[in-house]
């Protein structure tokens, strides 16, 4: 079987679970994920983790051998995405 691309393993992830915002960079082994969905709100990390392992279903045992995610919510990836100069009024 070959090792998915990053774009796969997006849409992987995508048909699983509703995102607002997604990246995936990785080598075919190793992949690092971005990964933004209103379904995170409220739960601990290792449920957004858990939630997404369920999304990538058996392709993450069979396939993905190390993924690493960042998962937010909109409001935290909001807050990201404020430039640190907004700070100094």
């Amino acid at each position: 079987m070959a090792d998915p691309t990053p774009s796969e393993v997006r849409d992987y992830i995508a048909a699983g679970l509703d995102c607002t915002h997604l990246e995936v960079e990785g080598d075919g082994r190793h992949f690092f994920a971005t990964i933004v969905s209103a379904q995170f709100e409220g739960k601990l990390r290792v449920a957004r983790h858990q939630r997404v392992y369920a999304a990538l279903g058996d392709r993450m045992r069979e396939q993905i051998h190390a993924l690493s995610m960042k998962t937010l919510t909109p409001a935290e990836w909001a807050a990201q995405q404020q430039p640190s100069a907004d700070h100094h009024h």
